[in-house]
């Protein structure tokens, strides 16, 4: 499934991956989330719930990745590496932005996100 994320005038395209918990994740779209930034690195916001398990867990993370954490429930946005490694349970990816993920940056601290399935 494609999905379009808008924050302020910045608009991403992204494609969800197949598994569960992406798949639970599209459930719950359209939504706008409040997200802050976290390091320099993510824009990350607080799901209404919790996603199904069913993706496998991963300690690191590329520049355009869409992830879920569990114990937030959150999902982050990913728009720089900081060569950290995610602490456990580790995080799911749900999807990857096409490109232009570091544009996120702009936005310091709070910004709405809205996320929405395009096909």
């Amino acid at each position: 499934m494609r999905i379009r994320l808008t924050a302020g005038e910045t608009v991403l395209s992204a494609i969800l991956a197949d598994n569960a918990t992406a798949r639970d994740f599209a459930s719950l779209l359209p939504l706008t989330l409040q997200t802050d930034d976290l390091f320099k690195r993510e824009k990350y916001g607080h799901l209404p719930r919790s996603l199904a398990t069913g993706g496998e867990p991963r300690f690191s993370y590329e520049v355009g990745d869409i992830a879920y954490w569990s114990p937030g429930p959150d999902i982050a946005m990913f728009y720089n590496h900081d060569g950290q490694s995610i602490p456990d349970p580790g995080i799911v990816i749900l999807g990857t932005i096409d490109a232009g993920a570091d544009a996120l940056k702009k936005y310091d601290g709070a910004v709405d996100v809205t996320i929405e399935a395009i096909d």
